[in-house]
């Protein structure tokens, strides 16, 4: 009798139990993985009474994560990444180590940046890639020369694969194509070479624009500068 009344009252709740079992495993929290951290983020680290602008790139390839931070006017590489209890480390450089310990707050990754007996807190949040040198630098150009005070209009057209440059101008004159081009150092150098002669190009990236000399034949020489056309 006891044990049927036992029964009796142990059955509804182990219905209960059952049904909610798996709920509760639905419930708790996933350990984030390498590909959600990966990611541009930009932000500050605070240590002591002092604070500084960071950086961080995150990549993620098969689950090994690398990138770099920029923390004030020092560039770390990352050298490994790990995730334990739902926290990402990441170990930077390797002449001055130093780590940062993050997790995730929305769209957001908070923790802390370590670098030598100094800890401090990071605050960083993700923002939309921005596009390298190499793709901004491809593309079309609508540029002009001071020709002994006259301008020279032609347009441009790049391609940058690393420090490769590669391409073509195009003027009243006819089209020259680059010979040789590097992009390096922030600094853009290429040679074209037209039916009068090889003219060396030189510029550097100003306020969005190309902005350089030129040495057209050893014959003149001057200013030119370019915009990018609008796609």
């Amino acid at each position: 009798m006891i044990s049927q009344q036992l029964s009796r009252f142990h059955l509804p709740t182990l219905l209960v139990l059952l049904l909610l079992s798996p709920l509760a495993l639905f419930a708790q929290p996933q350990t984030p993985t390498a590909d959600q951290f990966a990611g541009n983020y930009k932000g500050t680290a605070k240590m002591g009474s002092g604070e500084m602008n960071m950086t961080l790139e995150i990549k993620s390839a098969n689950g090994k994560l690398s990138g770099r931070v920029v923390a004030g006017e020092t560039e770390y590489q990352i050298m490994s990444g790990e995730i334990t209890g739902g926290k990402l480390t990441l170990k930077l450089g390797t002449t001055n180590p130093a780590s940062l310990v993050l997790q995730q707050r929305e769209d957001k990754l908070v923790g802390d940046w370590i670098s030598g007996a100094q800890k401090g807190t990071v605050e960083l949040k993700k923002i939309a890639a921005e596009p390298s040198m190499a793709e901004f630098l491809t593309g079309q150009w609508d540029a002009t020369a001071d020709a002994n005070g006259q301008p020279f209009p032609f347009s441009l057209t790049l391609k940058v694969d690393g420090e490769k440059v590669t391409g073509s101008s195009t003027s009243e004159l006819g089209t020259s194509n680059i010979s040789t081009g590097t992009w390096k150092d922030g600094k853009l150098v290429f040679v074209l070479d037209s039916t009068n002669g090889q003219i060396g190009m030189v510029a550097t990236i100003v306020d969005g624009k190309l902005v350089g000399d030129f040495d057209y034949a050893g014959q003149m020489t001057g200013k030119w500068a370019a915009v990018k056309k609008k796609p």
